[in-house]
């Protein structure tokens, strides 16, 4: 379902140390279309809830409510350098429309 990626995988593990997450909590990923049709994303640690879809990568535990699954499907987190000393976490995502690829003789 998603990937996480080693870099990604790290930076979260040490997140959670930082914030003292211990024990079930597992990082949440939602997915919501933008009045532009872009997704939108965000993530945190959470419990399970009722509903929730759970799968695991990288060694890290994931839960995604029902109405993000299609949206985050296939996707992959990395934890990258966008510029010198300035690392974040990004989605790359073959369900987003600014992610595509143009077709051919666009």
């Amino acid at each position: 379902m998603i990937t996480v990626t080693p870099a990604a995988a790290d930076q979260i593990r040490k997140s959670a140390e930082q914030q003292g997450q211990q024990g079930e909590l597992c990082l949440r990923l939602a997915a919501r279309l933008d009045g532009a049709g872009a997704i939108e994303y965000g993530m945190g640690f959470d419990a399970a809830g009722e509903g929730d879809v759970r799968s695991e990568s990288g060694g890290v535990s994931i839960l995604v409510s029902k109405g993000s699954v299609e949206l985050l499907a296939g996707a992959t987190l990395d934890y990258v350098e966008i510029n010198p000393g300035e690392r974040r976490f990004i989605f790359i995502n073959p369900n987003d429309p600014s992610h595509k690829s143009p077709k051919p003789g666009s």
